[in-house]
């Protein structure tokens, strides 16, 4: 069974750190590529990183450039979203997705999202 498990939301002061993660059973998560998205209260789904399956490249959008870090650890077939310097425009539930291949708006599999709050 393809399943994916996230995990690490909660809430946080503006200018701390969560790491997200992306776990995966039923699959090897080094095959796919993985998107994290994120949807504001009011506001349309967004895409904020994703890493691919083939070599390893990362995307990330303006907002969050310098900020969070994607990594992937092919041992634990999970993938992290590393955010640092958390602003208040930041809050949101958080999606990972997995496609076989490439990040897009409706990746194959998608976990149900987990909260990420700033606050202080």
């Amino acid at each position: 069974q393809v399943q994916l498990v996230e995990s690490g939301g909660g809430l946080v002061q503006p200018g701390g750190s969560l790491r997200l993660s992306c776990a995966a059973s039923g699959f090897t998560l080094d095959r796919y590529a993985i998107g994290w998205f994120r949807q504001a209260p009011g506001k349309e789904r967004e895409g904020i990183s994703c890493i691919s399956s083939s070599d390893g490249s990362t995307y990330y959008t303006e907002s969050v450039k310098g900020r969070f870090i994607i990594s992937r650890d092919n041992a634990k077939n999970t993938v992290f979203l590393q955010m640092n310097s958390l602003r208040p425009a930041d809050p949101a539930v958080y999606d990972c997705a997995a496609d076989a291949a490439s990040c897009h708006s409706r990746m194959a599999y998608w976990v149900k999202g987990t909260l990420v709050t700033v606050s202080s």
